[in-house]
Parts: C-alpha cells; structure tokens; sequence
C-alpha cells in the first residue's frame, strides 16, 4: 500500500512539473502583468512622445511603437499613464510590464531596471527667450534653469547652477518659461522644437549632446526584455520605426546621428 501510495505521488508531482512547464512554455518563459497583454507605462504628457487625448488615452511616438512591439509579441497593448517621476518604479515594482516613455539609459536607472536597445536617439537642449543672451550651459552658471522631475536633465545643469526648479512636464516648464518664468528650460531638443512650432516664444541654443532613448523592463524578466530587443531588431529592419518617427517628429530619429 505505501508503495501504491508512493507511485501515485510520484504521478501527481510528474503532472504538475509538466503543467508548469506547459504554462511556461505557453507564455514564452516571461512573466506579464496580465496574460495575453503588453502593459506598458508612459506619462502622457511629453508631446510629440506621448500626448493625452479627451478620452484618456494617449497618442504618440511613444505610445505606437509600445503598439508596435506589443504587435510583434503576439499580445494586446495596454497602455497606462503614469507622471514620468514614478514610471521607473512602477517597472522595477512589477506594476508594469515596461516603460515605453522615452528614458534616456543612464547608469543610475541601470541600477533599478535593464533596458532595451536603442528606438531612437535624441538629446537635450537649451531654451530661452529671444532676449536672452544665453548660448552655452556655462553661461546658465547661477541662472534659474526649469527641468521636468525625473528626467536626466537637472544633472546637465547642476554643474553650473543649483537654483533648478521641477516640472511634472516638460511642455509646462517650457510654456512657463515663454511666459517670462525662469532663465532656461533644459529638454529634449524634439519636445522643444514642437513647443516652438506650437507658438511659444523660445529659442533653442546649444545641444548638450546625444542620448539613446529605450524600453525599461523589470530585472525580474530577462525573457521579456529578449523578446522585446527582437521585436525593435524587426522593427528597425522593416523600417517601421523609421515610419513611426516620420510621422510624428517629420525627420528619422531612430538612427544614431554620430554613426552617420
């Protein structure tokens, strides 16, 4: 009878490694916020990334290409908006599956999640108004410079000047400046160009240099964060991306400038 009872045990345990394994399988190894779907996280507020529509949803360069991979993994998109401050937790917190928000890979955000290889490239930025004799980031020494809260942008400017003020936007910190709050604002050039095109009164002046912009996921999800770097290795070859970019910003940013 103990033997009986042994055998039947083993069979149970066999089953449920098996089912495991299926399920597992069926999912590609990666572990998801919800079966089936891509949730990713961006804020909603960065035009032309992501921009917030009247419904609540949101629209953008951002927001397509979260559509596009969630397309190449088989899974539906899931969207969520989150103020850009809090996006990295919420990834490394598993709320997320990824951030598909236009963060710049930087050594500290390595430290919390891993990122996907580049979807296009960009940098940040000076902007002040007509009548500021400001060029360069050393003439922002002791200055008022806005920046948007989480983005890396304050550590362009710290060098030079502590009295740095936060924004949860980057468009809001620019419409401030061009209604005469602040000295500068330090963003992404593109952001900066759409505020200028949208009727703000700011000038660009000098580029402090070139970031690569990814996808965030969970250290937890390495299978995920394969998967994801295949579908933007696709996307990049078929020219989608390249699409996607024209289509909103009106040039190709998804190449690397400095490798052309």
């Amino acid at each position: 009878m103990q033997i009986f009872k042994k055998g039947i045990y083993g069979i149970l345990l066999v089953m449920i490694l098996s089912a495991c394994g299926a399920e597992e399988a069926s999912s590609g190894g990666k572990a998801l916020v919800d079966e089936g779907k891509f949730t990713y996280a961006s804020s909603g507020e960065f035009n032309p990334f992501s921009v917030t529509e009247a419904d609540g949803t949101m629209t953008g360069f951002d927001i397509e290409v979260g559509e596009a991979v969630a397309e190449e993994l088989g899974l539906e998109p899931v969207q969520k908006k989150t103020k850009f401050g809090g996006i990295v937790e919420g990834v490394k917190a598993g709320r997320y599956d990824a951030a598909v928000a236009s963060h710049t890979i930087t050594e500290e955000r390595l430290k919390a999640v891993d990122f996907s290889i580049p979807y296009y490239y960009s940098g940040p930025q000076i902007f002040v108004r007509p009548d500021s004799s400001v060029e360069t980031l050393e003439d922002l020494a002791d200055l008022e410079v806005a920046v948007a809260k989480g983005t890396t942008y304050a550590e362009e400017v710290l060098p030079v000047t502590d009295n740095v003020k936060y924004y949860d936007s980057d468009v809001v910190a620019l419409e401030a400046l061009s209604k005469g709050k602040h000295d500068a604002v330090v963003t992404d050039f593109i952001t900066g160009k759409e505020a200028i095109g949208s009727g703000m009164t700011i000038e660009g002046r000098d580029l402090l240099g070139v970031g690569e912009q990814a996808i965030a996921v969970s250290k937890d999800n390495p299978e995920l964060l394969e998967e994801i770097n295949a579908a933007l290795e696709k996307l990049h070859e078929n020219g989608t991306l390249k699409e996607i970019s024209e289509k909103y910003i009106g040039e190709d940013i998804t190449v690397n400038p400095e490798d052309e």
